[in-house]
C-alpha cells in the first residue's frame, strides 16, 4: 500500500500499527465478484475526522482479521465472520475497506437479531458482506462520497454531518484509516443492514 494513514479513537482503545506493502495471506475460495465503490460526487469538503495516531511498536502487523483481533473490540464480527464463512475472504489479498462493527454495535440491535442472523449463514454472510466495499477506501476519499457500492451488491449511502461521517445516516464513522495488510478498517457505532428486496 502506497499510503496508509494510521488513526485510531482512544475510546475505543484501538492498537494498530501499519503494516508491509505485500499481504501473505492465502486467496480465499470462491467469493462474491468485487464490488466497485460509486465516484464521488457532489459532498461536502470536509476533512476525515481527526483521531490520535498509536506509537506503531505496540501492535505487530496482520490482514484485516488478525488487525480486529489485535484491536480487541471486535469480538462479535469476528464470531459472525467465522459462521458466515468469511474469515479466508477476509484473510485474502483484497484490498478490502471493512466498516467495522464494534462489540456495542452488535449488542445494540434488537432483541434476538443477533442470534436469529448466528443461525442463518447466508443472511449473515449478506450483511457481513454488506459492510465491505472493494479496495482500500481512506477517509479522505470516503468524506469525498455521496455512497459506496458494497460487496454485497447494494450501495451504502455516506453524508457528512457536523465533520462527522455516517453511513446511511445511522452508523457513525468513529475511527478511521486502522491500516491492515490487506486493506483498511474505519470503525462504525452501529451495524448496518443492506435493504430488503
Amino acid at each position: 500500500m502506497k499510503r496508509q494513514l494510521l488513526l485510531a479513537a482512544a475510546p475505543l482503545a484501538l492498537l494498530v500499527a501499519a503494516c508491509s506493502s505485500s499481504a501473505s495471506a492465502t486467496p480465499a475460495p470462491a467469493t462474491p465478484a468485487p464490488a466497485t465503490s460509486a465516484p464521488a460526487t457532489s459532498a461536502p469538503a470536509t476533512s476525515a475526522p481527526a483521531t490520535s495516531a498509536p506509537s506503531e511498536s505496540m501492535v505487530p502487523a496482520g490482514d484485516i482479521v488478525a488487525t480486529a483481533k489485535a484491536a480487541g473490540s471486535f469480538g462479535t464480527l469476528l464470531k459472525a465472520a467465522t459462521a458466515a464463512g468469511l474469515v479466508e475472504t477476509l484473510q485474502g489479498t483484497g484490498p478490502f475497506t471493512v466498516f467495522a462493527p464494534t462489540d456495542e454495535a452488535f449488542a445494540a440491535l434488537p432483541a434476538g437479531t443477533l442470534d436469529k442472523l448466528l443461525a442463518d449463514p447466508v443472511a449473515l454472510k449478506k450483511v457481513l458482506l454488506y459492510h465491505v466495499v472493494s479496495g482500500a477506501v481512506t477517509a479522505d476519499q470516503v468524506v469525498g462520497l455521496t455512497s459506496a457500492t458494497s460487496v454485497e451488491g447494494a450501495p451504502i449511502a455516506i453524508t457528512v454531518k457536523d465533520g462527522k461521517v455516517y453511513l446511511n445516516d445511522s452508523a457513525q464513522v468513529v475511527a478511521t484509516d486502522i491500516a491492515a495488510t490487506n486493506g483498511v478498517i474505519h470503525v462504525i457505532d452501529h451495524v448496518i443492514l443492506p435493504p430488503s428486496n
